[in-house]
């Protein structure tokens, strides 16, 4: 049974940036530049064009890291994406993918952790390639959370900006090498602090549903913080347990960029150095299942990543929904 090693990384971002003055003014919300960046450190937010998609998102990151990795569309065998944003209801957000990549051999379909997403997909790829059943996977965490916000709840609408990161996953021959381990959990009594109530099979799509603002995004941020913390620091530690390894270990930290005021707290309490997180909220916001596997490929490509570092990935979403993953890059 093989590890699974990422061997490409890429990277989507729509053009529009939008400050957090811009985004007050333009929607008439009760904040500012200095509220907002005091709770949450973002500064600035992609927002997708009207006319592009989750799908158009993810091939272009897919793109990026195929070339990376070498590998055409064609050769790979499975591709699974991470949302809960994808262009319709149903077929996947993947089947699109594959479409617009040519990946023509691949098995496709979405895994709906919401930020959470690319983690839990990151595990199903790596579970699939440990069985023999693939070799190539390519595993995306794409989200247009922009969508189905609402504009007028400064709680929520000033977190979140699109993206799209995707990485390419091989088996790994080095003893010691590659995705060391993957740790998913799950709270479904938590479903109500992070949700979209309204537009699935229990509350339809109606006239009352759309007055009432329940086809977007509610949070209990309080909530959602004190889980964060706690869960983001037990899956870490059991990541490193589980393979006999120690917080001191650690080269480099992959979080999901939920709010930095979470990463702070998450790095206290684990005793590792803020230094050692990437960081990118600032600039992107939080762009849910997109998060991760975006901030590894900066890491990436600005040549941080060195044969051999110790990478602790995690993140958490609605569900709720919370994993870790450890990596002998």
């Amino acid at each position: 049974m093989h590890h699974s090693r990422i061997v490409g990384t890429g990277t989507y971002l729509p053009e529009r940036s939008v400050s957090n003055d811009e985004l007050v003014k333009e929607h008439g919300l009760d904040s500012s530049d200095t509220w907002i960046r005091e709770r949450t450190g973002i500064a600035r937010r992609r927002i997708a064009a009207p006319n592009e998609t989750t799908s158009d998102m993810a091939t272009a990151a897919s793109k990026k890291a195929l070339k990376m990795a070498g590998i055409r569309p064609e050769d790979v065998d499975m591709i699974v994406i991470g949302t809960v944003t994808p262009d319709m209801p149903f077929p996947s957000a993947a089947v699109l993918v594959q479409a617009k990549l040519g990946a023509t051999h691949a098995a496709c379909f979405d895994v709906s952790a919401a930020c959470a997403g690319s983690i839990y997909a990151l595990a199903v790829g790596d579970s699939f390639i440990k069985s023999g059943y693939a070799s190539t996977v390519l595993v995306i965490g794409a989200e247009m959370l922009t969508r189905i916000v609402d504009w007028k709840d400064r709680n929520t609408a000033v977190l979140f900006g699109d993206g799209a990161g995707a990485m390419v996953l091989v088996p790994e021959s080095r003893e010691g090498h590659g995705l060391l381990s993957t740790h998913l959990h799950t709270d479904g009594t938590q479903a109500h602090i992070l949700n979209i109530p309204a537009g699935g099979s229990a509350r339809p799509f109606s006239a009352e549903v759309l007055a009432s603002g329940d086809q977007y995004v509610k949070m209990n941020g309080r909530e959602v913080y004190r889980t964060a913390v706690r869960v983001l620091e037990q899956c870490s530690r059991e990541a490193l347990e589980r393979n006999g390894l120690r917080v001191q270990d650690v080269t480099h930290v992959i979080a999901h960029q939920a709010n930095l005021r979470i990463l702070e707290g998450v790095m206290k309490r684990l005793e590792i150095p803020l230094e050692k997180c990437h960081l990118n909220i600032e600039e992107v916001g939080n762009t849910s299942s997109a998060s991760v596997p975006l901030t590894l490929d900066q890491a990436n490509r600005k040549g941080a990543l060195k044969d051999g570092d110790l990478i602790l990935m995690m993140a958490i979403g609605g569900g709720m929904a919370w994993g870790s993953a450890l990596v002998r890059w």
